[in-house]
């Protein structure tokens, strides 16, 4: 297996035989660390974690659900729960297909960050450079570097000229009016959550690649990694052979909205929670030919402190301590370990991934209703990796259900439950 990894590199599109041999061998090692392997598992007591799912699922405010857990750098646990529309009687699986919403920060920051090691890109340089059309406050384009970008040091005030994207103007409009704002701040010294200005990120990997943000994913990231199941747009959704329909906490279906799928580097992409799985392995360093260990260190750097994450997460408290966020995603002290991971939500849709890179050991989560009842999920598992005394933060044993708004800022607090 450590032959295998250590033979995969990156496959540029250039459409020769020697790139397929090469994506056909990154396939086939993807294949293999796709099989869940029970073997690898140690700390975690899964017919108790299944068990607790099952009951979470049946709770009211629940449709469907799937989750993933790595232990030891291997897939240990893919399941589906509930339904793929309330029901209807067709069953989540782990083949369905959701929607990442915010969690889609942390592809673009990866993806951006793959252009800075080639020497395409530069993290350091004024983000004018690279994605002309962002314009901000006092030409502050000119003095925010691409990596402020990455990080929602902009001096922005939080979720800029979102309510005009899900009116449906256009994002390349809207980038160039978020210079007719008050700045909060110079950039670089104050952070205030992003998605239309975030996604200048996909203008950035077009210029740099020639290629659509989504083709150079697709490409560059989701193929060589084996992420099968991984699209960019709404048809990638819809077009599934099983996909989760969205549902209000009342499990009243929704509509898939489109607004978000246009700024993809902020929440466009979908997968089943396989493909999620394969995603965080590679970010805990298990695929260092796609994913070089450097480049994982400069994403998940501690750049900047968040302390109203703390507020958020305020259940949490008892064993959660600082919260920071880096390029893209975010990360947390909890009980004394250091852990990364982010959360997400558009309408009908909320996901979550979390893991600690030195034990290489996480999970992901994909669910079809605005409930954030499964967000305890992640620190179930957590506690079990650490051998924490058992919490029940899911609220599984609670009675009555939880409120629809989550803790988390990548979720939205207006009608439309964007990504925030």
């Amino acid at each position: 297996m450590a032959g295998a990894l250590a033979s995969i590199r990156v496959v540029e599109p250039v459409g020769t035989k020697g790139a397929d041999e090469e994506l056909a061998a990154t396939r086939a090692a993807s294949l293999r660390l796709a099989k869940v392997q029970p073997a690898a598992r140690q700390r975690i007591d899964y017919a108790r974690l299944d068990a607790r799912l099952r009951r979470l699922v049946a709770k009211p405010t629940m449709v469907g659900m799937a989750v993933g857990i790595v232990e030891n750098g291997r897939i240990t646990f893919l399941s589906g729960y509930g339904e793929t529309l309330a029901g209807s009687g067709e069953k989540v699986t782990p083949d369905t297909v959701f929607r990442w919403a915010s969690v889609s920060k942390g592809v673009a920051a990866t993806m951006v960050a793959k252009l800075a090691e080639q020497g395409k890109i530069n993290l350091a340089a004024p983000v004018a450079n690279y994605a002309p059309g962002l314009k901000l406050p006092a030409g502050n384009e000119y003095r925010a570097s691409v990596a402020d970008v990455l990080s929602h040091r902009l001096g922005l005030y939080k979720n800029a000229l979102d309510n005009k994207l899900e009116e449906g103007q256009s994002p390349q409009v809207l980038r160039a009016e978020l210079s007719t704002l008050n700045a909060i701040c110079a950039p670089d010294t104050c952070w205030s959550y992003q998605n239309i200005a975030y996604d200048s990120a996909s203008d950035m990997v077009a210029r740099a690649t020639g290629q659509s943000y989504q083709q150079a994913v697709q490409q560059r990231l989701f193929a060589p990694l084996g992420m099968t199941s991984a699209s960019l747009t709404r048809e990638g959704l819809v077009s599934s052979p099983s996909w989760a329909r969205p549902h209000s906490v009342g499990r009243r279906p929704l509509e898939v909205l489109e607004p978000y799928y246009r700024v993809p580097a902020a929440g466009g992409v979908n997968s089943n929670i396989k493909d999620m799985s394969l995603w965080m392995i590679a970010q805990m360093g298990g695929m260092p030919g796609v994913l070089d260990p450097k480049l994982l260190d400069t994403i998940h750097a501690r750049l900047v402190k968040t302390p109203g994450e703390r507020g958020r997460m305020r259940k949490f408290l008892e064993r959660l301590g600082d919260a920071w966020y880096g390029l893209g995603w975010r990360s947390y002290d909890y009980a004394g370990h250091q852990i990364v991971g982010h959360r997400g939500g558009v309408a009908g849709y909320r996901s979550l991934i979390l893991f600690d890179p030195k034990l290489k050991s996480g999970v992901v989560a994909l669910w079809n209703s605005n409930t954030s009842q499964p967000g305890g999920l992640e620190f179930e598992v957590m506690d079990m990796l650490y051998g924490l005394p058992f919490r029940d933060w899911m609220e599984v044993d609670k009675s009555g259900g939880p409120a629809a708004e989550p803790e988390a800022e990548e979720i939205a607090s207006t009608g439309s439950g964007e990504p925030r």
